[in-house]
């Protein structure tokens, strides 16, 4: 688990696992960079598009949800701070 919150990249985790990681973390910081093949990887990676739309759904919310916070200037519970 450490690993996975210093670098997933690094993890020992399985091929499928870091292509949804990589889908997730292009979708959060690159999301007009987004195109077909991001997700034909994860269908390579052995998703079903069911899947495929859970992970893109789950990503988004969590990245809306992250920038109502952050305009109303909602503080972090100290379990989600850097330490």
């Amino acid at each position: 688990m450490t690993q996975l919150k210093a670098d997933y990249t690094l993890a020992k985790i399985t091929s499928g696992q870091m292509a949804m990681l990589d889908y997730a973390t292009k979708l959060t910081e690159r999301p007009g960079d987004m195109i077909a093949s991001d997700v034909d990887q994860l269908r390579e990676a052995g998703f079903k598009d069911r899947a495929i739309l859970d992970i893109n759904q789950i990503v988004a919310y969590f990245a809306y949800v992250n920038r109502v916070a952050d305009g109303l200037g909602v503080n972090l519970e100290d379990f989600w701070r850097k330490k």
